[in-house]
């Protein structure tokens, strides 16, 4: 597996986690929370005192059905929060599908490009993090928001995310960005339906064997509020379906993710601690 600019402090081998600041008005768990400037740059501080190794930062909603802003609104929500924690020592991932956004970003300090369309959105991507040298996600994405729910169809959803993904890393690869920076993401929720998730967790030992480390982002998606539904079909609320994610974080750790991306750092820090106690004991034994 290659490895990536951006570890543990201290050196420990477990899962790292990525805390989420959402500077927007319409996220599907947290939208308008942290849309001041002021308020996103707290709770970025507050996530790394909790435990995040990572804070990505983001100013353009991909729930499902959600409206892309403008250029200029995105920079404007984004630059000066990434500057502003990076000023305080933060290791910053900047969330957005623009090369320019993501240019911006890198060069206020994000040491981190996470791009869910994973350079598909502006073909300008792949050149941009290639030039910059920083750490690049690339996640399996088939359409944008307004209509990726009808692009959830395969045949068997493990292995074309996996054979999709190898495609793109050849292609970002071939405009210069290096297998030392990439990242994988299998893009829970993208154009997956609830069964493609859950079968994607379960294969994350099989995504890995593409030899990028993976960043799993399960945290509050609908697939935990629907397994979590009431006795009449209601699907639990985005922020009580913490519980869950915690249970998905320790097994992703566990199966051999890089990285989570969550919501409530603390608990999830606890979580991969955990894992990587239970997998340094089962290598002891």
């Amino acid at each position: 597996m290659t490895s990536v600019p951006i570890s543990v402090p201290g050196g420990a081998e477990r899962c790292l986690v990525m805390g989420v600041v959402n500077v927007t008005p319409d996220s599907f768990s947290d939208g308008g929370q942290w849309f001041d400037e002021a308020a996103a740059i707290r709770h970025g501080l507050d996530l790394v005192r909790e435990g995040a190794d990572i804070v990505d930062v983001g100013g353009e909603s991909t729930r499902p059905g959600a409206a892309r802003v403008s250029l200029e609104e995105e920079l404007a929500r984004v630059v000066p929060v990434i500057r502003a924690l990076r000023s305080e020592g933060v290791a910053v991932s900047v969330d957005t599908m623009r090369a320019e956004v993501a240019k911006a970003a890198v060069e206020a300090g994000a040491q981190l490009v996470n791009d869910v369309s994973g350079g598909l959105a502006d073909p300008e991507m792949p050149r941009v993090v290639a030039a910059t040298g920083v750490t690049y996600v690339v996640m399996h994405w088939r359409g944008h928001s307004h209509d990726m729910d009808t692009r959830a169809v395969y045949a068997d959803v493990v292995t074309e995310v996996r054979e999709e993904l190898s495609k793109r890393v050849d292609l970002v690869l071939a405009e210069g960005v290096t297998e030392e920076q990439i990242v994988l993401d299998p893009g829970l929720g993208f154009a997956k339906n609830a069964e493609h998730n859950w079968a994607l967790l379960a294969g994350i030992p099989e995504l890995t064997e593409l030899g990028y480390p993976l960043l799993v982002g399960a945290s509050r998606k609908r697939f935990l509020g629907r397994l979590l539904a009431d006795a009449d079909g209601t699907p639990r609320p985005f922020s009580r379906s913490d519980d869950a994610t915690l249970a998905v974080t320790a097994l992703a750790a566990q199966a051999g993710a890089w990285c989570v991306r969550v919501h409530e750092v603390g608990p999830n820090a606890d979580a991969v601690r955990v894992a990587a106690a239970w997998k340094r004991a089962g290598a002891n034994t």
